[in-house]
């Protein structure tokens, strides 16, 4: 059986000033998908069916459940009577640390902080940054989210979706994954890149959604020291961000954006807003 695909077409009728006319709509798809290690299932994801061996790669590499790609023996996908399975094989030192962890899960949790055993992993270490990456125009920065725009074929069918891009300077938007949920947007990039040797301190990240604790822990992990994005930053994430030496730049529209952090890897000042 062939995997769902990303969009779904239905009837609908649409209605304005007393007027009543059929219309065609696109819909994005969410499906369930497992992520299964050595047979075993650690956790499940409601996704967008697409790029899911990116979507496996890079969920393994945030959630620490391995540290680098080479650690995944093997990935296929597989179709599901109730949704599909990424079926993993990892590399017997990863798999022996997994199955570590599972003894001592204490439940499930929300997106974003899946098959974490504790408070304290929910707000884990995470690697500095400072001085990784490189100095951007912060109008190549303001124009950021409008370059992503290129390459978000599901949003223009469905407007329900999510993309994070990576932005190298002076190339622009080099790769871009899309996704009905922002983390797993994200950790899809994150997989790609993995699998096509991008390196993330070489760029920046740019997100169609706010930044939040989850995001900068994803930015962090894959060693991306800028994050560039359309929306604001949580309080909290952006002190994670500041800790971990990330530039922060929120509220990227057209022709101007927020700096929060890290101002020394943008080589033009901002003025302050009153």
């Amino acid at each position: 059986m062939p995997l769902p695909p990303p969009v779904h077409p239905v009837d609908a009728t649409h209605h304005r000033s007393g007027s009543v006319t059929p219309v065609r709509r696109v819909l994005a798809q969410e499906t369930p998908v497992a992520m299964v290690y050595g047979g075993t299932t650690q956790a499940v994801m409601m996704t967008s069916p697409a790029d899911l061996k990116d979507f496996a790669v890079g969920f393994s590499l945030t959630e620490g459940i391995v540290t680098d790609a080479t650690q995944i023996a093997s990935v296929q996908i597989m179709d599901h009577p109730r949704g599909v399975e990424a079926q993993m094989w990892l590399s017997e030192d990863r798999a022996e640390a997994l199955a570590a962890r599972r003894r001592f899960m204490a439940g499930p949790v929300g997106c974003g902080l899946c098959g974490i055993d504790s408070l304290d992993q929910a707000t884990r270490s995470l690697p500095d940054l400072a001085g990784v990456g490189p100095v951007m125009d912060a109008g190549q920065v303001a124009q950021a989210t409008d370059m992503l725009r290129d390459w978000q074929p599901l949003h223009d069918q469905t407007r329900a979706v999510h993309a994070a891009g990576f932005l190298l300077p002076g190339k622009g938007i080099v790769l871009a994954r899309e996704d009905v949920g922002r983390h797993n947007a994200l950790d899809k990039l994150i997989g790609a890149m993995a699998r096509q040797g991008l390196d993330a301190g070489q760029g920046a990240f740019v997100l169609t959604s706010r930044v939040s604790v989850e995001m900068v822990q994803k930015c962090a992990i894959a060693g991306a020291g800028i994050l560039i994005a359309v929306s604001a930053p949580t309080a909290h994430a952006l002190q994670l961000a500041r800790d971990a030496g990330i530039t922060v730049a929120a509220f990227a529209r057209g022709e101007g954006f927020d700096l929060f952090s890290h101002p020394e890897r943008l080589n033009a000042k901002v003025s302050d807003v009153a």
